[in-house]
């Protein structure tokens, strides 16, 4: 089978817990080639983020140009873009090229409270970026921020679903680590809405979930996987991540998608 690449264009953790660092090592865990675009510079570890540096949006798309020229991309994950303007550029370079998956992480809060998504830049996400999205992946406090309602448990988490995928998404997971009772997610595509159960495994160990679970969810598609398939198979890959944290650092220590490797994926 040809070598597949996938892109990831997010921000960058100094301490390599979430953000470009996670999604390189599970591009790496899950077969395929990272590529990426760093949108963000973050003093960050596992206690919290620190100061963030914004990369100049025309710099990200000097970035994305340089990898299109040259690789051939088969899917695209987005995380932290921070600003209303990389959104945007993000969208327009994308639009250029021919369509390939797009899995949309809408990063907005760092584990530690940390905003990472200026205010401005939602509305951008919601107009320019989600209508040209093959999946976006929101937590429950990002979903409640997208449909414009709250979000605390799985009833809630279907009708936000419903309302975030009328803003052009092909398909939304609701993730459920932050829903009352076991972390269920929810998959609103066009065949209707799934869940994939999951159990709540009890860590703080749990930085760089959703970046990971993103980044699988973008390679198994990249490599040609059905999206339901693709998204229960990251799902069990993020789980195992989480149950197989690192212990690394005083805070929320990362996740750890090489898990994979090291103890054998779970069928």
């Amino acid at each position: 089978m040809p070598w597949k690449t996938v892109l990831t264009i997010a921000g960058s953790d100094s301490g390599g817990g979430a953000g470009i660092q996670a999604d390189l090592k599970t591009f790496a865990v899950t077969g395929v080639h990272g590529a990426s675009a760093v949108t963000a510079l973050t003093a960050q570890n596992t206690l919290g983020v620190q100061g963030v540096q914004a990369v100049p949006a025309e710099f990200v798309r000097a970035q994305l140009q340089a990898v299109f020229e040259d690789l051939a991309v088969h899917a695209v994950k987005t995380g932290m873009l921070w600003d209303a303007a990389t959104v945007r550029v993000v969208a327009d370079e994308l639009n250029r090229r021919p369509p390939v998956p797009l899995v949309v992480d809408p990063v907005m809060v760092a584990k530690g409270g940390a905003s990472l998504l200026q205010a401005e830049a939602v509305e951008a996400m919601r107009n320019d970026l989600l209508p040209l999205c093959t999946v976006v992946t929101p937590n429950a406090e990002e979903a409640s921020v997208l449909a414009g309602m709250e979000v605390r448990d799985l009833a809630a988490a279907g009708e936000a679903a419903q309302r975030i995928r009328a803003l052009g998404p092909r398909a939304v997971v609701v993730k459920g680590g932050h829903l009352e009772g076991e972390p269920t997610d929810l998959l609103c595509d066009d065949q209707g809405v799934i869940t994939f159960p999951g159990r709540r495994i009890m860590t703080h160990r749990t930085h760089g979930s959703g970046c990971t679970f993103a980044a699988a969810l973008a390679s198994f598609l990249a490599q040609g996987l059905p999206l339901r398939e693709s998204v229960g198979r990251a799902k069990k890959l993020v789980t195992w991540a989480i149950a197989h944290a690192l212990p690394v650092g005083r805070g929320h220590g990362p996740v750890n998608p090489a898990a994979w490797f090291a103890w054998g994926m779970p069928s």
